[in-house]
Formats: structure tokens, C-alpha cells, sequence
């Protein structure tokens, strides 16, 4: 993989095919965070909390998963943003590459800091913090309802992610707070987060001035430690997450794309949906008004159904765009207003 200087680092398994990288334990990656385009982003993030008074420099070192241990002001990235080969890899396990772009990457990078910074100054004690957010001790749901016209909170991850707990919703609320205040008192104006946003504002004010609580270095998770193989760790998080996607499309995906063995060399739909992702959302917002938070999560299912039903796109593309849009539409009315399980996101 190109690190940041434009050297190529070369490791043993990069050309491996998946069936034998998944044999490998992770701890014998071998990969490391420096010279790669996640030390950029992360001193950019230094940089913006440099920028807003911030002295605080949240650790960062490579693990399984993102995540910000409770006691620890410190944050954990995944392994696979290392290197291409990984991100491949997984992608074909996971249907989708969490923070591989530098934009999905600076977002979660933001979230994460703001769970590493209420860990070091444990700002959660505050009564100003639980007034606004509630208290941190809630217990974390298995899974959440969402509503998707709510104002009472920010919008940043996608999935209306600051409605599943109070951390998650100081943790979104600090996320968009780090970007230009301008920018997020005009986005919010009018609504009730904008107080949760004015609040953050307001302690970030006092901790600028203060020394953190919590100092730890510590890395649980670390890669070099993590003695289980790629086979192993997949297995687990496909259990843990249930990457599977409801039937309930099969039908009109498969009147709208083929299957028919004849067709396995057009281009996949899954592929196609994602390269129409933004202008599909875009264009079904604008006929229905509807969030395009709402219509991301209909189509994240129904693009994995059709990646597991190896569906192709056949036939001329403005069409299969027009008519897939429809059927969005219609998918996205039922996922909002039926009382399925579908109606509640996993946590």
C-alpha cells in the first residue's frame, strides 16, 4: 500500500486470495499505523482540536474494531484501513468498509474523540452534561428505535446513531461541534440540539483550561496481541452483527435484476447500487422528501441482498436507475411505517 510519503510498504500476504489471508492470525499482519494515511488523518484531528482551544491528544492504536474504552482516553482502528488488500478483504466479509474513505474516516475519528475526551475529563459527572444528554450509566440497548424526524438530536454517523445512548449522543454532538461553528449553528438553527450543541460549546470552554482525570496510555485489543486468524475474527463479528438482509425484497429484486446463469458477466447490482448510491438518495429525497439517513438504510439491505442473491444489472442503466428509484421509494414507506422488526436498528 502507498503510505503518505508515496513509498510502497510490501508485506508477504498482500497477494494472497482471501481464502488463504483468512488463515492468517492477526497479530502476524505485521501492519503498522505509521507512513499511512491514517497518521494524516489523524493529526488532522489534532489539528481541529488544536483550532478550538483543545490541548487534549487522544492515542490512537491499532485493533479489531473502532471503539473508545470506558476508562481509557484513548481510541482503537480497525486494521483493515491499513492496507488495500485488507479493505478488500474486508468488504467481501462484511459488505462494507467502515471509515475507508478520508471523509468516512475523519467522521468516525471525531466521534470516537469526543467518547476519549468525556473519558479523560469525565465530563459526564457534570450536571450540565446529564441535563442535556441524560446520564451515561444508562445501560446500553441490544437495539433502538429511531426516529427519523426527530430534532432533538444531531446528525452525523448515519442511522440516527445519537438516539441509541447518551454517550453516542454527547459523542455525535462533539463530532459536529469540531467542524466550523458557523456552519453548525446555521445547519441546526431552530432546532432543540442546537442547546445540546451550545452546551458542548460551553464545556469544551472549561476543559481547554483543565488537566484530564483519567491519563491511561493504555491499548487493550492491540493487534500484536490478537493471536486468533482473519477466519476467526469474521466468523465472530458476522455472528455478533447478523450480516445477513431480509428476503422480504427478493421479489422485486429479482424482476428488476437478473439471475439467470447466462448473465454472470454483467456488472453485479450490489456494484451498481453502490456507484448510484448518492444520486439514487438524492433523487428519491427530492420526489418524497424523505431523509437521506432513511433511504441510506433501506438501501445499505437491499444492496446486501443483492450481493448474497449474485444479482446482475442487465439492460440499459438510465432505466434499471429509474425504475430501481421507484422501488426505493415504495421500500422506504414500508420500511418507515410497518411495525416490523426492520423498524429497529441493532446496536
Amino acid at each position: 500500500m502507498a503510505t503518505r510519503r508515496g513509498v510502497s510498504r510490501r508485506y508477504f500476504w498482500a497477494r494472497w486470495p482471501n481464502s488463504r489471508l483468512l488463515q492468517l492470525r492477526l497479530c502476524d499482519l505485521g501492519v503498522t499505523f505509521e507512513g499511512t494515511w491514517l497518521e494524516d488523518c489523524v493529526e488532522s484531528l489534532y489539528l481541529e482540536l488544536e483550532s478550538r482551544g483543545i490541548r487534549f491528544r487522544p492515542h490512537v492504536w491499532l485493533s479489531d474494531e473502532w471503539f473508545s474504552p470506558g476508562d481509557i482516553p484513548g481510541v482503537a482502528i480497525p486494521f483493515y484501513l491499513t492496507h488495500r488488500t485488507l479493505m478488500r478483504l474486508e468488504r467481501a466479509q462484511m459488505l462494507e468498509v467502515e471509515g475507508g474513505t478520508r471523509a468516512q474516516c475523519m467522521m468516525i475519528l471525531r466521534h470516537e474523540a469526543g467518547h476519549a475526551l468525556q473519558h479523560a475529563f469525565q465530563i459526564q459527572r457534570k450536571r450540565r452534561w446529564q441535563a442535556h444528554f441524560g446520564r451515561s450509566s444508562t445501560r446500553y440497548p441490544r437495539e433502538y428505535r429511531p426516529r427519523p424526524a426527530s430534532r432533538q438530536h444531531v446528525q452525523h454517523l448515519g442511522f440516527w446513531y445519537a438516539q441509541s445512548h447518551p454517550d453516542e449522543d454527547f459523542a455525535e454532538t462533539f463530532a459536529v461541534w469540531l467542524t466550523s461553528r458557523e456552519a453548525w449553528r446555521k445547519r441546526y438553527r431552530g432546532w432543540p440540539a442546537l442547546k445540546k450543541l451550545e452546551c458542548v460549546d460551553e464545556l469544551m470552554s472549561e476543559v481547554s483550561l483543565s488537566r484530564p482525570e483519567v491519563t491511561s496510555r493504555a491499548r487493550p485489543h492491540s493487534l500484536p496481541r490478537l493471536r486468533y486468524t482473519l477466519a476467526e475474527h469474521y466468523a465472530e463479528r458476522r455472528a455478533l452483527y447478523r450480516v445477513s438482509f431480509p428476503d422480504a425484497y427478493d421479489r422485486d429484486l429479482r424482476r428488476l435484476f437478473s439471475d439467470v446463469p447466462g448473465r454472470r458477466r454483467g456488472e453485479a447490482a450490489s456494484t451498481f447500487l453502490r456507484r448510484n448510491r448518492k444520486d439514487l438518495r438524492e433523487m428519491v429525497s427530492r420526489w418524497t422528501g424523505e431523509y437521506q439517513f432513511t433511504l441510506d438504510a433501506v438501501l445499505s439491505e437491499m444492496i446486501g441482498r443483492c450481493r448474497e442473491l449474485k444479482l446482475r444489472a442487465v439492460g440499459p442503466e438510465r432505466q434499471l436507475r429509474a425504475d430501481f428509484a421507484v422501488l426505493l421509494t415504495v421500500k422506504t414507506m414500508h420500511y418507515l411505517y410497518s411495525r416490523g422488526r426492520r423498524t429497529w436498528i441493532a446496536l
